[in-house]
């Protein structure tokens, strides 16, 4: 287990604090099971804890549309994947994969959620830092207030980007005091950057236990967050620094991880890349350390000679893996790569042990290491045997997931036999990583008339694919990979932007950030109707009859729950639902 991490389980701190009450029978004091005092939080000791309890939510506590990785808000929303399998299993998925979903629905809710008791739980800390306990230092005080709104900005713009506007809580409101009155009329994104700008003042370079954020993640996540609100130069300015200066929590100059999949193995997390992730770790006790979403994302019915072995919930688009065709070692920026001439060639349809020719044309190397495709290593297991993984191939497609999946010589050390499948791993999920701010940047630059700049910050990432090619045991190489750097000067706007855009898609694939990139760049309905218009056909059973993406599902709608809890006149529902 990595017990240089901060950990994450070690206490549970709702948003509503329990304060126990005095009785004259003294033995009748019994406090509550794991409730503590308001008087013991207060403590440098109950604070630090409250603190972590915070850190905690971040994964999302086993409610698996809850966490960051947004597999399915942010990937299959965008069309990178489907949800695949049987359409009775998990079936609050299929109307999100349709563009279909309603106020209603089973899942609207999930990461509204996660991301309230994330919320009420920095509030928390926040609220008990303005009586604290003799032993809290000033210093104290600062170290703690800082990493809470970090991690309050971060829940918060979970919410801007899935719901837009809801209501903005903060540690001066709490129950019984008017939190139920408040309503969603204001934009989040003032009180984000507040907080950030908050986090970037006050936080440390560097911390102690790698697993807490640092000054370098809150510029980071700032820059971010400007690039959603199109404050272009502020976000350069940012950008400038985090990738000239940052440094990890741990220490470690920014930089990309030489080989591409080095970046998601457990035995090297919080790498150089690794700018800010939820910490991951198995055998604890309980498997919500680990990645508690991705237990049902595996390839299916691996038995022994796989991971997981359930339950292909997370299948790679036909579309997306097209986009990693390469022409002299360039993308097809002009979307050619779904015509029959340049689509890739699958196993779709070919029985289990039949003959199959694999994909001969030119690749992209990091395909295969997002991608599971048959007859290709797939990590230290074996060659990926095709329909054998695939639980319905009809609903799902022919290929798997190989991103934050767990390795054969990672079981039993990364991975966690504690449940009712393997599928729970130690592999941290990095909410931003290095190529994710290398890209960004590239896109800022673009805005502000630096293509050049930008340029050079995409060739920076295509380096790194270029040296990542998937070799086979032999020494040979796992399928035809061709890519080079963009030689040629960017001179117009428009063709830099599309070629950051597709190089996010190639780069940051498979890791919940597609459909939030065509969000804010308003290309939805054009790509959405592009990647229906291509896996309808594929998967009629999955995407056919009419699955059309409107913007009206440009937001999640607020769970109508919520709305029925304090009435339609606090609450207003986003529009369309």
């Amino acid at each position: 287990m990595k017990n240089y991490k901060l950990k994450i389980g070690a206490l549970l701190v709702s948003g509503a604090m329990m304060v126990a009450v005095s009785c004259s029978d003294e033995f009748l004091e019994i406090p509550p099971v794991g409730q503590l005092s308001e008087s013991q939080l207060s403590t440098l000791a109950g604070l630090d804890a409250s603190l972590i309890a915070v850190y905690s939510q971040v994964n999302g506590r086993a409610n698996r549309l809850g966490s960051p990785s947004n597999w399915v808000w942010g990937s299959i929303r965008g069309g990178e994947a489907n949800k695949g399998t049987d359409p009775g299993d998990f079936s609050t998925i299929n109307p999100i994969q349709r563009y279909e979903n309603n106020a209603a629905g089973g899942e609207m809710g999930s990461k509204y959620n996660v991301c309230y008791e994330g919320i009420a739980r920095a509030n928390s800390v926040l609220r008990l830092l303005q009586n604290p306990a003799p032993d809290v230092t000033p210093a104290d005080i600062t170290r703690l207030s800082s990493q809470a709104r970090f991690l309050r900005a971060h829940f918060y713009f979970e919410l801007a980007r899935d719901y837009n506007q809801t209501p903005y809580v903060d540690e001066t409101v709490d129950y019984g005091s008017g939190l139920e009155d408040v309503k969603n009329d204001k934009p989040l994104w003032p009180f984000i950057v507040a907080d950030l700008e908050y986090a970037v003042a006050n936080l440390p370079a560097t911390q102690a236990q790698v697993g807490r954020v640092n000054q370098w993640a809150a510029k980071a996540y700032l820059a971010k967050v400007y690039m959603y609100t199109k404050e272009f130069s502020k976000a350069k300015t940012l950008f400038d620094d985090v990738i000239a200066n940052g440094v990890t929590s741990n220490g470690k100059k920014y930089d990309l991880v030489p080989y591409y999949d080095d970046a998601f193995r457990a035995a090297n997390d919080n790498h150089e890349e690794s700018v800010w992730a939820y910490q991951a770790a198995a055998n604890t006790g309980s498997v919500n350390n680990a990645n508690p979403e991705f237990d049902l994302n595996f390839p299916y019915n691996t038995g022994p000679s796989g991971p997981g072995n359930c339950c292909g919930f997370f299948q790679p688009s036909f579309t997306f893996v097209n986009a990693f065709r390469t022409s002299n070692g360039l993308p097809l920026l002009d979307k050619s790569y779904n015509s029959p001439a340049n689509e890739v060639k699958s196993d779709m349809g070919v029985a289990s042990g039949a003959a199959f020719t694999p994909d001969a044309g030119p690749l992209d190397p990091r395909l295969d290491h997002t991608v599971g495709r048959r007859g290709l290593p797939y990590l230290d297991w074996q060659d990926h045997p095709g329909n054998a993984w695939i639980r319905n191939q009809p609903n799902g497609g022919p290929y798997s997931p190989k991103k934050y999946v767990y390795e054969k010589s990672e079981q039993g050390s990364y991975q966690d036999n504690s449940s009712w499948t393997p599928g729970y791993t130690g592999i941290n999920f990095m909410i931003i990583r290095f190529a994710d701010v290398l890209l960004l940047a590239a896109e800022a630059e673009i805005e502000v008339g630096s293509l050049e700049k930008a340029r050079e910050y995409v060739n920076r990432v295509r380096t790194r694919a270029m040296n990542s090619k998937l070799m086979r045991s032999d020494g040979t190489m796992a399928a035809n990979y061709v890519i080079n750097t963009y030689s040629a000067p960017w001179t117009d706007k428009a063709a830099a932007q599309t070629a950051v855009r597709h190089e996010r898609l190639l780069e940051l694939g498979m890791e919940g950030h597609r459909f939030y990139d065509l969000q804010r760049w308003g290309t939805a309905q054009a790509e959405l109707d592009f990647y229906l218009a291509y896996d309808a056909v594929k998967l009629p059973a999955a995407l056919g009859g009419g699955a059309k993406y409107t913007e009206t599902y440009k937001w999640v709608p607020i769970p109508q729950d919520q709305i029925d809890l304090v009435g339609a006149d606090i609450l207003t529902q986003n529009p369309g639902f």
